[in-house]
């Protein structure tokens, strides 16, 4: 059986209020399809809809892993399942154990940080190098000292920061990630009703300048 880890921000846990962490293996990397250079991506939650605008540019990497797991459908149904005011909102393991099970090894190589981790800014989660898989946070404030921690932000909020905020945030990290990657949507709306999900995230056309 395959070593799980939890994969946690550690250099700043006595500075921030939680640590980023994502289960995930780093045994294997894989290429994703070259992404658009600017994209949005339209996100429906059962709190309401925001909207991210990607740029390529910031982190093609990261970028193109994301592009794909949209594409693919794998955010829909996925809970917020760390919420923590002030910090960050993190999700990315999908209601199905077994899509979860198909992306956990699947690591991509860091990107260099070209923006820094303002409130808005949507980053992958990870542990350390080479680690990222499907786990992402939106940033609730400021939190310039994940840049030098290698959080590269690949796109930001431009519509809809209001319902980011107002996801629900009493269950803070009491969710078990463990948990939630063996038994999925099952234990989550089981041992947390409360918690909001993603319903769908949706590939938009980019506007016109």
């Amino acid at each position: 059986m395959l070593r799980r880890t939890v994969l946690t921000v550690f250099a700043v846990a006595l500075l921030l209020p939680t640590a980023l962490t994502q289960e995930t293996e780093t045994e294997s990397t894989k290429a994703a399809e070259k992404a658009p250079d600017k994209f949005r991506v339209l996100f429906e939650t059962t709190r309401g809809k925001f909207t991210i605008e990607v740029e390529r540019e910031l982190a093609p990497n990261g970028t193109d892993r994301f592009h794909e797991l949209v594409k693919s459908g794998y955010y829909n149904d996925c809970g917020f399942f760390r919420v923590v005011p002030g910090f960050v909102v993190q999700f990315g393991l999908n209601g199905d154990p077994k899509v979860t099970a198909k992306w956990k090894d699947s690591t991509i190589k860091d990107d260099k940080v070209a923006t820094s981790n303002k409130r808005g800014t949507i980053t992958f989660a990870m542990r350390g190098d080479d680690t990222r898989t499907t786990q992402l946070f939106i940033n609730y404030a400021d939190n310039d000292r994940l840049d030098a921690l290698k959080f590269a932000p690949f796109g930001r909020v431009v519509e809809g920061m209001d319902v980011v905020d107002a996801i629900y945030s009493g269950y803070g990290q009491s969710p078990n990630q463990s948990e939630i990657t063996d038994l999925g949507n099952e234990y989550l709306k089981k041992e947390f009703p409360k918690m909001d999900f993603i319903t769908k995230a949706t590939i938009v056309e980019q506007p016109a300048p």
